[in-house]
């Protein structure tokens, strides 16, 4: 089980997690794109120096991303624990790890520091009270390049300010089945928000999950950034809400139908690709969130839409598979675990 998902967290019907990362960067060092690997571990042991010191009766772990194998690294992305930026250039990335996955200090990845808070749910409140707590002891002892001006400085222009981007990642099928996922898009874009797949920025929206967050981090107070954001992941829950009612009313076999086929593939396939699972587990996640699969929870439908995923299968497999090999151990770990 991924630690971050055994908590329930609020509006688990349509809200899988919260993320809250902030970007910072120390003066005196280049971005990360222009060091040298000796300016890298420099700054890294930096940083390990100031977190030893945290005031936290919770440990961290630390992991240079050279030293993971491949499929390990694919598996940390898999979980949201890290960004897929952060492998980019193994010799130089490393991260810290909360023993309870709920914090993530990723160094040297676009910026030196890449602090995120992950959440089970919606609660922005607790991922920013965690986050502003770990950023502000950092600041004790870490020189931060900051401007009166403009603010945090950071690698990327749009960055730059409060360095904030908040987040929500949405189950959100019944909107999806009547066709108003463009229109989302469209409206949040002109809002300041934007609308991407499960892994961010580049990446495609699978099993009908997106990832709802700020675009801009300029000109606007963190507090500000949060309330706009969390404002419409309420309009978010009361659509999905009225539409799934609706179809369960004028389309209830259609629906039945849609999620018995996908609960049944999954508990008898004996080969399945990543795509196809995914399909499915939103299918059954659907049922869950109608009342009509009552034998599995949130935690377990969502942990198994990390575990099927290439590298997190190969982690349980603790082997390298190819691909026919992922799709059967992947279909067997399906079957086992529903």
């Amino acid at each position: 089980m991924v630690k971050w998902l055994e908590e329930s967290g609020q509006y688990k019907d349509v809200v899988v997690s919260t993320r809250i990362r902030i970007a910072r960067n120390l003066n005196n060092y280049r971005f990360p794109q222009r060091m040298n690997v000796q300016e890298a571990e420099k700054l890294t042991q930096e940083v390990l120096n100031a977190v030893k010191d945290m005031p936290d009766d919770i440990n961290y772990k630390f992991f240079k991303i050279n030293s993971l194998n491949a499929a390990e690294r694919v598996a940390y992305i898999e979980q949201h624990l890290i960004s897929p930026g952060l492998i980019q250039k193994p010799d130089h990335s490393s991260f810290l790890l909360r023993d309870d996955e709920k914090a993530t200090i990723m160094i040297n990845e676009e910026d030196h520091l890449r602090i995120q808070v992950l959440l089970s749910g919606l609660n922005f409140e607790e991922g920013w009270n965690l986050i502003n707590k770990i950023d502000d002891f950092l600041e004790t002892s870490l020189d931060y390049a900051y401007d009166d001006r403009f603010g945090y400085l950071t690698a990327c222009p749009t960055n730059v300010g409060t360095g904030l981007r908040a987040s929500a990642m949405v189950h959100i099928p019944c909107l999806s089945i009547i066709g108003h996922i463009d229109d989302m898009i469209r409206g949040f874009s002109k809002i300041g928000l934007t609308v991407r797949g499960i892994y961010g920025e580049g990446s495609q929206a699978i099993g009908d999950l997106y990832q709802i967050s700020n675009q801009m981090t300029l000109g606007e107070d963190e507090e500000e950034i949060m309330a706009k954001l969390k404002n419409v992941i309420y309009q978010i829950i009361n659509k999905e809400r009225y539409v799934r009612d609706d179809l369960l009313k004028k389309r209830k076999y259609e629906i039945e139908d849609r999620i018995f086929r996908s609960y049944g593939i999954l508990k008898y396939t004996r080969k399945i690709s990543s795509k196809e699972a995914m399909m499915h587990l939103s299918n059954v996640r659907l049922g869950k969130e109608m009342g009509i699969i009552d034998n599995m929870e949130y935690k377990q439908i969502e942990n198994l839409m990390i575990d099927i995923q290439p590298g997190s299968i190969q982690r349980i497999a603790k082997r390298e598979l190819d691909d026919n090999e992922r799709d059967i151990i992947r279909a067997r770990h399906i079957r086992q675990s529903i």
